[in-house]
C-alpha cells in the first residue's frame, strides 16, 4: 500500500489546541473523504529519546492508489485551497511518499 508521510511544524501564531479543532473539524475529515485515501492519521510527537523533536507533527495517509491521489485528487481548485490554509497553519513541511512493507 502507497503511503504518504508529511513531517512538519506549527507556525509560531497557532496554538496545539486550535490545530486539533481544524484536524477534528476541517483537515481529517477532507482528507478522508478523498476517493484515493484509506485512511487518515495524524500523530503529535511529543517526546523523543534522544531529546530532539524536529517535527512535531507526523501525518500518515494510507492510499488506495498513490497515482490518483497525485494525478486526481490532488489536482482540484478544493485541495489546492486546502494546502494554501495547511501553508498558512505551519512553519515547515515535508511530504514523502513510500510503500508499506509490513
Amino acid at each position: 500500500m502507497a503511503i504518504e508521510i508529511i513531517l512538519y511544524n506549527l507556525a509560531p501564531h497557532v496554538t496545539d489546541e486550535e490545530f486539533k479543532h481544524y484536524v477534528d473539524t476541517e483537515k481529517g475529515p477532507y482528507i478522508d473523504s478523498l476517493p484515493s485515501v484509506e485512511k487518515y492519521e495524524l500523530v503529535r510527537i511529543d517526546e523523543s529519546r534522544s531529546g530532539v523533536i524536529p517535527f512535531r507533527y507526523v501525518g500518515i495517509v494510507h492510499l488506495k492508489s498513490l497515482e490518483d491521489f497525485k494525478n486526481r485528487d490532488t489536482q482540484t481548485e478544493e485541495y489546492k485551497a486546502f494546502t494554501a490554509k495547511m501553508a498558512s497553519l505551519t512553519s515547515e513541511i515535508h511530504v514523502t511518499f513510500g510503500e508499506q512493507i509490513h
